[in-house]
C-alpha cells in the first residue's frame, strides 16, 4: 500500500481547515497541542515533513522495496542478466548445498540469475519462471514474499527465507546501484541528510556467474554517488562492511572486512557484525582476540555491532563494548543488565533503535514492552533507524510515528533523536559539523513556520507511506490519496 498526494482535493481542504493552534501556543506546549488535536493523518504528515538527520542502522539489501528490485532486475537484460524465480515445487533433487540444500529446496520465490539456472537439470528448471513471465497472481506473490506482511510471519520467516530469496538479485552491483539511488531519493523526500548503509563491495557476480572485481564495484558506487541524480537528493552516503557473526570462518571474514574498509576509505567508514544472536556461535567475546589483532594493524576503523537483539537476558552488550563497539544495534535486552545500563548512560555509545523491526521480529509483543522510552529518558543515547525497511513495508517517518504515538515524545526529544543520529555518525568531523549545523537550521525554520502558519505550512507536503501503517494503525486510504 502506498499513500501519496494527501494535499490533493478533499485532503488539502480538510487539513487547511483544521484549527491553527500552534501559532498561539506557549513556548513549551505547542507540540503538545499538535499531538492532542491532530488527526492521525495530520500527525503523520507533520512527521513526514519533519527535518531528520541520519539512518545509521540500515541494511541496504533489506531496504529495497520489492517493487524497486523488480524494476531493476528486469532492466538488467541489456547487461546479460536474466532472473528466474521458483513458482512450484516438483520434488527434484536439490541443486548445491548453498542455494538449495535441505529445506531451501522447497523455498518458493527463490531467485536465480540465468548463469545458475542453466546449471539445473530439466526437472529443476521446470520449477522456475523468468520474472517477466510471471502472471499477475504470481507477480503479486513474488512481491509479497519479500515483505513481512502477515501476522503468522516472524523472525524465522525473515532470517531463514527473505535473504535467501533475494540473494542473487542483490549480488548484481548494477541492481545495488539502482536501489541505492532509489533509497537516497526516498529518504531525501522524508528529510534525511545522511545514510550509513550496510552493504558489501565483495561477493558480487557478473552475468556469467564469475566474480565481479571489488575495485570495479567500488568505482560503480563512486560513479553513482557523484551522479546528478544522487546529488539532487541532498543525501550523503557512507557504507559499513558486514560480517556474519556465526559463520564458521567469521574471524577471517572480519580480517577481510577491515581490509575492505581500509582499501576504500572514501566510501567505507566501518564494520558491523550482523546475524541473529540466538545462534550462539556468534557470541561477542569470540571476536576479542581478532579485533585486538586488527587494531594493531589498522587505524580509525569504526565498529558498530548488533547486540541485545535476543529474548534472553545476558551481558552481550557489555561484552560488545569490550570489543570496541561505538554503537549498539537494537539493544533490546540492555534493560535486563543493570551494569550495562550504567555503562551506556550519558556515555559515548549510541543504541540504534529499530521499533518496527523489534515488533515484527517478535522481540517485543507490543510497544509497552519496548525499552526505548526508558533508554531515552534515563540518558542512554538513542536514535531511530529503519533496519530492513523494505522488508517491513515501512519508512523512517513510520518509525517517528510509532515513537510519538507509543511513547508520547516531546518536541525536545524529537529534536534530540535527529541530532543524535548525526552526532554518532561515523563521519569525519568537518562533514559531521556541517550536517549538524544544517539540521539545527532546518529544525528551527520548520518550528518557526509551523508555529506561525499552522497546518498551512505543510501544504506542499506529499507524504508517502506503505503497508505497515495500514496494517498496524489503520492509516490506509486518506481523502484525496492515490494508492498503488
Amino acid at each position: 500500500m502506498t499513500i501519496r498526494g494527501l494535499w490533493q482535493g478533499v485532503g488539502l481542504a480538510a487539513l487547511l481547515l483544521a484549527p491553527t493552534l500552534a501559532g498561539a501556543a506557549a513556548p513549551d506546549d505547542w507540540f503538545e497541542q499538535v499531538k492532542a488535536t491532530a488527526t492521525p493523518q495530520q500527525l503523520y504528515t507533520f512527521l513526514y515533513a519533519l527535518p531528520k538527520g541520519a539512518d545509521l542502522h540500515n541494511h541496504l539489501p533489506g531496504a529495497d522495496r520489492s517493487e524497486w528490485l523488480w524494476t531493476s532486475a528486469l532492466s538488467q537484460q541489456a547487461r546479460g542478466y536474466t532472473y528466474y524465480t521458483r513458482v512450484r515445487v516438483a520434488n527434484c533433487a536439490p541443486y548445491g548445498h548453498n542455494e538449495f540444500g535441505g529445506g531451501k529446496a522447497l523455498l518458493l520465490f527463490k531467485n536465480l540469475q540465468g548463469s545458475h539456472y542453466q546449471q539445473l537439470d530439466a526437472c529443476q528448471q521446470s520449477e522456475f519462471k523468468r520474472l517477466q513471465d510471471l502472471d499477475p497472481r504470481e507477480k503479486l506473490a513474488w512481491m509479497n514474499s519479500q515483505r513481512l506482511d502477515e501476522a503468522y510471519e516472524g523472525r524465522d520467516e525473515f532470517f531463514n527465507a527473505h535473504f535467501d530469496r533475494v540473494d542473487e538479485l542483490i549480488r548484481n552491483p548494477y541492481v545495488i546501484r539502482d536501489v541505492l539511488l532509489t533509497n537516497m531519493e526516498a529518504f531525501g523526500q522524508e528529510g534525511l541528510v545522511y545514510l550509513e548503509l550496510m552493504q558489501f563491495v565483495t561477493g558480487t557476480l557478473r552475468a556469467d556467474g564469475t566474480p565481479f572485481p571489488a575495485d570495479e564495484v567500488a568505482a560503480l558506487f563512486r560513479e553513482a554517488l557523484a551522479s546528478p541524480r544522487a546529488r539532487a537528493t541532498g543525501v550523503e552516503v557512507r557504507f559499513l562492511d558486514t560480517v556474519l557473526r556465526f559463520a564458521p570462518n567469521a574471524e577471517q571474514l572480519l580480517r577481510d572486512s577491515y581490509a575492505v574498509v581500509d582499501r576504500y576509505r572514501d566510501l567505507y567508514v566501518g564494520t558491523n557484525l550482523v546475524g541473529r544472536e540466538d545462534n550462539d556461535k556468534g557470541y561477542p567475546l569470540r571476536f576479542l582476540p581478532v579485533l585486538r589483532e586488527l587494531r594493531h594493524q589498522y587505524p580509525d576503523i569504526h565498529l558498530s555491532i548488533h547486540a541485545g537483539e535476543v529474548d534472553e537476558p545476558n551481558t552481550h552488550i557489555r561484552d560488545t563494548l569490550l570489543l570496541g563497539a561505538e554503537r549498539i544495534g537494537h539493544g533490546v535486552n540492555l534493560i535486563s543488565d543493570p551494569e550495562g545500563m550504567r555503562l551506556m548512560r550519558n556515555g559515548p555509545y549510541l543504541v540504534e533503535v529499530n521499533l518496527i523491526s523489534n515488533l515484527l521480529l517478535e522481540y517485543v509483543g507490543d510497544y509497552t514492552q519496548h525499552p526505548f522510552g526508558e533508554y531515552l529518558r534515563t540518558g542512554v543515547p538513542v536514535a531511530l533507524s529503519t533496519d530492513d525497511r523494505g522488508m517491513w513495508d515501512s519508512n523512517m517517518s513510520d518509525e517517528y510515528y510509532v515513537a510519538v504515538k507509543e511513547f508520547n515524545l516531546s518536541w525536545p526529544e524529537l529534536v534530540t533523536l535527529g541530532r543524535n543520529s548525526l552526532r554518532y555518525a561515523f563521519l569525519d568531523d568537518a562533514t559531521k559539523q556541517r550536517l549538524l549545523a544544517g539540521y539545527d537550521r532546518r529544525m528551527a525554520a520548520f518550528e518557526q513556520r509551523f508555529r506561525q502558519q499552522g497546518w498551512a505550512s505543510l501544504s506542499g507536503t506529499q507524504p508517502e507511506s506503505y503497508g505497515f501503517l495500514c496494517r498496524h494503525y489503520q492509516l490506509c486510504q486518506w481523502p484525496g490519496v492515490v494508492s498503488r
